[in-house]
């Protein structure tokens, strides 16, 4: 099945010559000239990835990927940002935005193409490295962490840990196991670390919807619950 791609551009013609570029690219391509056509589309259909204009009738497309970056159901969506704002601020704007790349108009068809394969490609890379459990979603490559789309900061440690636990809910293991995957010099820790470090990450999803997602098997160890509070 061909990748598909969802333009979202207010200018006809230039809508129509990325749509075609990426048409003879071998990609379906859904058009949109405004964010509410957009969401429109991306009600009716999934998409791989987004060509996005800033300067938009109904909404900014600035102030849209910040919208799409916070939505759990389209954070994961890359974004390639195309507008004629060439600035080095709009640029960092962008980026800073949640933009997989920014491409500065007038632009040549053939670069766009290879600036969207870049995109997919390295987006099929980090997927394979994603776990996600109910609300909690964590990408290794970009050492993120989201419970419904929100950032979760933590600690390398802490991260790993949750790595771990979410990858395998309703798995239990035990301190000793969790020493071992988690810590580089686990044969001088002791067991009483991973209760520390558990906590600590408790204490970073307190709050939200994962609050309960790692529960304590008594007598056993921890495990991951895929619990969606309300």
């Amino acid at each position: 099945m061909p990748e598909t791609i969802l333009v979202v551009e207010d200018e006809p013609a230039i809508r129509e010559l990325v749509g075609f570029a990426c048409e003879t690219a071998g990609y379906e391509v859904l058009r949109a000239e405004c964010v509410k056509q957009a969401k429109e589309q991306l009600h009716d259909k999934a998409v791989d990835l987004i060509l996005l204009d800033w300067m938009l009738p109904d909404l900014s497309g600035l102030q849209w990927l910040e919208q799409l970056k916070r939505d759990s159901r389209t954070g994961a969506i890359p974004v390639i940002m195309l507008t004629a704002r060439g600035t080095e601020s709009d640029k960092v704007a962008g980026l800073e935005a949640g933009a997989d790349d920014y491409v500065v108009k007038p632009f040549s068809p053939r670069e766009l193409i290879a600036r969207i394969r870049a995109v997919l490609r390295r987006g099929s890379q980090e997927s394979e490295k994603t776990v996600v459990c109910g609300p909690l979603s964590m990408n290794e490559a970009r050492f993120s962490v989201k419970v419904d789309g929100v950032d979760i900061k933590l600690g390398v440690i802490e991260f790993k840990l949750l790595w771990v636990l979410a990858g395998a809910p309703g798995r239990v293991y035990s301190r000793a196991q969790l020493l071992e995957l988690v810590w580089d010099d686990a044969a001088d820790m002791d067991e009483r670390t991973v209760d520390v470090h558990v906590l600590r990450v408790r204490k970073q999803l307190a709050g939200t919807p994962a609050s309960d997602l790692i529960e304590t098997v008594r007598g056993m160890g921890y495990r991951a619950v895929e619990t969606h509070n309300d």
